[in-house]
């Protein structure tokens, strides 16, 4: 029994502590990046929570996958695509990198033809 006193009250102490789910990216600079730092763009073309970026596209713009026990948090919202895959979105938009960016704060997708544009918090 006195062996399980200190056993209790360390239990009592330190209780458990609930894992929190992590937004799947972060602020930096005015822009939303990956885990990596790599800036995340969105698609003028996308509507209604619907990736238009597929095949050919989603090769140079590669999509935000969401791992599959992902969850919807606040802003962040998961999108199926065409492919069955799950992508996150923000606010609605779907989330992409860019190929050509190299390194993390890269942004040399910024304004491409018009309709890519990095994404803000």
């Amino acid at each position: 029994m006195k062996r399980f006193l200190p056993a209790l009250a360390l239990g009592l102490a330190f209780p458990p502590m609930t894992a929190l789910a992590a937004e799947p990216a972060m602020e930096k600079n005015g822009m939303l990046v990956d885990a990596k730092g790599m800036t995340l763009y969105t698609f003028d073309k996308d509507s209604g929570g619907k990736s238009m970026c597929n095949g050919g596209c989603a090769q140079n713009w590669p999509p935000l996958m969401a791992e599959a026990d992902a969850k919807a948090m606040g802003d962040w919202t998961l999108i199926k695509r065409d492919d069955g895959t799950v992508q996150w979105a923000y606010k609605g938009k779907p989330l992409y990198t860019f190929v050509q960016d190299q390194k993390a704060g890269d942004m040399t997708g910024e304004g491409k033809m018009g309709v890519w544009h990095m994404a803000k918090p």
